[in-house]
């Protein structure tokens, strides 16, 4: 890798060339397509006369049938049809603007459609006005990245750090994967998969739904051919991006590889690989990027076609859609069949949230039900603090396949290797911290021992699962008919309803007139039933109350006397409890309260241990009864530090006493 930094430096000190016209955060918008684009020169170098040659003779059939043969010239899955090359674009300093244009028109296709979502036509208008084109192009002629001097995987991590420099600014949720980090989870991913990884001639693919410049796709085909260099692992991806698409699609390209397997678009509402299916998939989507603007199609998409479609098992909040990347990838896992054994297995790094985000019957918790009780979740994995370029948020890489090992099956695993790592020499934005080598293996080892241990702890799925049952307790009201609270009737909306007519002219003035009468006769009864006598049954108040209306000739609707009976009632923990029916107390909304009872648990006897000695009343509304999922993984690797005793404490003030005394002493003389 002795080419990797020097290259880097020198395109860095390019950039500078552009300070002035263009603030440091958007030289990306200059440097990175015309990185690509002498990558894509010296790459094409060796070939370029004899297509030049063989162009000639081709100019009259088009395009379409023209390519594949220029491209097997080219011994490139693209090629270049301009004159001009960048050592001969400085031949011409007055019109380098217009031959810049003519060089990128002369590439075939796909590399045109890389260049045009740079949208480098712009640039190249903004440099030639502030006459730092010819400046420009010049001095990344001198930079030779022929694939002789630069190596594919040299040139793949010139792109991820040049990216990462003209990023720093970027949002917590566009995050740069660091290469550590992405070594780590192939490791996890393959790491059962080593005697199917080294069968000669093996060809697997790998999917990214949210691939960013392609990095992830990279490292997984590095490690693969580390073990068997004669497999082939095909990429396949997706980026919402057009900088990072393009760049993704590129690498693709110079590789030689498919750069159709490399499609854009919003991967959540505008899947590009309907009904594919997968062997690997690997990603590490936005954190906490809002949906909401594009929730149309994907909340139909869970309401139509269920689990037959992407989403059927929930949909979360619209401020965070990590969860929806989880079940997209899940959608695009092989089935287990004779002919394909192994399944899929899947990586994917997320954020603290969708371990624990979102109560019982939350589309949050209703995804983790469905991967847990699935049994999908193979393990999970805490990384280190600061790892990551823009954002210093804790972090997990979830590992799931739909074939466990048989020692795994209805287990999940969790790893906390929050303190594996080490220090940088020099902070990279946010990025404080790597994962050494040594590191990875350690936590690979400890992954694939399946062994509890303190960084290791192995659970049942149901271990994760809970009932969430509404306790209810009864209303307990007396009732009392004062001055007080007969004067509350009149603010009762039902009562004063009563005086209120949707009828139009005399029949409503006369329906008004008669329900104004009404409100003073039902006013005349109370007051005539004024007294000090509190009542703690509701029913027999009720009877009486119903009693005074009907002996004074009055007829009233049940919603006003649920008006009359509200407003001269108190909440009273002495009075008999409400009755709903003979035998069925009415709950008191605000004594009303929840608990969570570990699936394994027998509810009954969780109810009686816990709830009854405190509040004897109480019983379980079932029908509100509702089962959650949530992984509080932190709390699983908590250790209790006890505290210091009083006696310690003291002598320590003590001793702090008598030091301040004698600072103060020395100060004041």
């Amino acid at each position: 890798m002795i080419n990797f930094q020097d290259k880097v430096s020198f395109i860095w000190s390019i950039a500078e060339v552009l300070r002035g016209p263009y603030k440091p955060e958007d030289y990306g918008k200059v440097v990175l397509p015309l990185a690509v684009l002498r990558r894509f020169d010296c790459v094409l170098e060796d070939t370029k006369d004899d297509v030049l040659a063989k162009f000639a003779d081709l100019k009259s059939i088009n395009e379409d049938a023209r390519e594949p043969i220029l491209n097997r010239i080219a011994k490139q899955n693209f090629h270049n049809t301009s004159n001009y090359n960048f050592k001969n674009l400085l031949s011409d300093a007055d019109n380098i603007a217009d031959n810049l244009r003519d060089y990128i028109n002369g590439f075939s296709k796909t590399a045109r459609d890389i260049m045009e979502y740079f949208e480098f036509d712009k640039q190249i208008d903004k440099m030639n006005d502030n006459d730092l084109l010819y400046l420009t192009i010049k001095r990344f002629s001198e930079l030779d990245l022929h694939p002789e001097v630069v190596s594919n995987v040299e040139m793949g991590y010139i792109f991820e750090e040049l990216i990462r420099r003209f990023s720093e600014h970027a949002e917590a949720g566009d995050h740069y994967t660091p290469r550590e980090v992405v070594r780590l989870m192939v490791s996890l991913l393959f790491m059962r998969d080593d005697d199917i990884l080294t069968k000669y001639g093996l060809t697997q693919t790998l999917y990214d739904c949210a691939a960013g410049t392609g990095g992830m796709g990279s490292v997984a085909q590095e490690y693969l051919h580390e073990l068997n260099p004669n497999a082939d692992l095909e990429f396949f991806a997706q980026e919402i991006n057009g900088e990072s698409y393009a760049i993704c699609k590129a690498d693709i390209l110079i590789k030689g590889e498919d750069a159709r397997n490399i499609r854009r678009g919003n991967t959540l509402s505008n899947d590009q690989f309907k009904g594919e299916k997968f062997d690997y998939l690997i990603s590490n989507p936005p954190y906490g990027v809002d949906w909401k603007s594009y929730e149309k199609p994907i909340k139909a998409e869970h309401e139509e076609q269920g689990l037959n479609g992407r989403f059927g098992p929930g949909t979360p909040r619209t401020s965070d859609g990590q969860l929806l990347f989880l079940l997209h990838l899940i959608s695009k896992m092989k089935e287990v069949t004779v002919e394909n054994p192994q399944g899929s297995r899947l990586a994917i790094i997320m954020n603290g949230s969708p371990l624990f985000t979102g109560d019982a019957g939350s589309g949050e918790s209703e995804i983790r039900k469905y991967v847990l009780e699935n049994d999908l979740v193979e393990g999970i994995v805490a990384l280190p603090n600061d790892l990551f370029y823009n954002t210093g948020i804790s972090t997990y890489i979830w590992i799931l396949t739909n074939n466990k090992a048989a020692i795994r099956k209805g287990k999940v695993q969790l790893i906390n290797a929050v303190d594996f790592s080490k220090k940088m020499k020099k902070s990279m934005g946010n990025k404080r911290n790597e994962i050494t080598q040594e590191q990875i293996d350690e936590i690979v080892r400890l992954y694939g021992s399946f062994k509890p241990s303190d960084y290791v702890k192995i659970f049942d799925k149901e271990d994760f699962g809970y009932h969430k049952i509404t306790v209810e307790r009864p209303l307990r009201l007396n009732f009392l008919i004062s001055e007080e609270r007969i004067g509350q009737v009149a603010e009762q909306k039902a009562f004063q309803n009563l005086a209120t007519s949707k009828k139009k002219g005399d029949n409503g003035l006369a329906e008004i007139e008669a329900g104004k009468e009404l409100q003073v006769k039902i006013t005349e009864v109370l007051r005539s039933l004024e007294s000090d006598t509190l009542y703690k049954n509701r029913e027999d108040f009720e009877k009486k109350l119903k009693a005074a209306f009907k002996e004074a000739g009055l007829t009233i609707g049940a919603p006003v006397l649920k008006a009359i009976l509200a407003s001269l009632s108190e909440k009273d923990e002495t009075a008999d409890a409400c009755m709903k029916k003979k035998d069925e107390s009415e709950a008191d909304a605000d004594l009303r309260d929840t608990e969570n009872v570990p699936l394994k648990e027998n509810i009954y006897e969780y109810f009686e241990r816990e709830v009854l000695p405190h509040v004897p009343d109480a019983w379980i509304d079932h029908s509100k009864t509702k089962v959650g999922y949530e992984i509080p993984f932190t709390r699983q690797f908590y250790k209790y530090t006890a505290l210091r005793s009083s006696e310690e404490i003291m002598a320590e003030i003590k001793e702090l006493e008598v030091s301040i005394a004698d600072q103060l002493k020395k100060v004041l003389g």
